[in-house]
């Protein structure tokens, strides 16, 4: 879903989510690694895709809240749209759905001087 000023604007999406009842993690691992990463990553619209386990909470013991986060840079939300409607695209994206428990896709955009690419 485009919302209003993404078009040709970079946006980092973060994705985060656990793993459904029953699903095992070396099976969603592998297909990250096999299918999901390197489909992803060819994208035209994708400069970077990065799939984390997530341990812990920082100071405690505390399991975190969810199992797994992906960080997607995104250079370009037009194209990444049209590259997310192709059958091949649709394929990875119910395979993730078979996998992911409610993940919560949150849009990011930088802060003028607090990232890297601002800095």
């Amino acid at each position: 879903v485009k919302n209003a000023g993404e078009s040709r604007m970079a946006v980092t999406i973060l994705v985060l989510f656990n793993l459904k009842k029953g699903r095992a993690v070396d099976a969603y691992e592998d297909w990250a690694k096999t299918t999901d990463l390197p489909i992803v990553r060819k994208l035209d619209s994708i400069d970077r895709f990065d799939v984390f386990r997530c341990s812990s909470i920082l100071g405690s013991d505390a399991a975190a809240p969810y199992e797994y986060a992906e960080i997607l840079e995104v250079n370009d939300m037009d194209i990444f749209n049209k590259n997310v409607s192709t059958e091949t695209m649709q394929s990875v994206a119910n395979q993730f759905q078979a996998f992911a428990d409610d993940p919560i896709f949150i849009l990011t955009e930088n802060i003028e001087g607090c990232s890297t690419e601002t800095a």
